[in-house]
């Protein structure tokens, strides 16, 4: 059993700028993680939704997420806006899917 921290905007979903009402999932990249998350694993959403703005996304991400059929064990906000991370772990998106 692994955690995993899942990226939510242009990760699993399309979404333009910060426009986050109307972004689109990408349902094959959402049943990847669904298989993680049935295989065992811990899936843990996080997200920058709000870093900058301040506005409290979490409940509207978390039900946004349900609506789309993802599977995970908690939503995390206030991930920091980077234009870089680097981390032994880390793995790009365009990589992983």
């Amino acid at each position: 059993m692994k955690t995993i921290y899942v990226d939510i905007d242009n990760t699993i979903c399309l979404t333009e700028k910060c426009k986050y009402r109307s972004s689109v999932p990408i349902q094959e990249r959402i049943d990847k993680i669904n298989k993680l998350y049935d295989e065992g694993n811990i899936i843990i959403y996080w997200t920058a939704r709000g870093y900058v703005s301040g506005i409290p996304w979490t409940i509207y991400t978390y039900n946004q997420l349900k609506s789309w059929g993802c599977k995970f064990h908690q939503v995390k906000v206030n991930k920091p806006n980077y234009d870089l991370f680097i981390d032994d772990k880390n793995i790009n998106s365009e990589d992983f899917f």
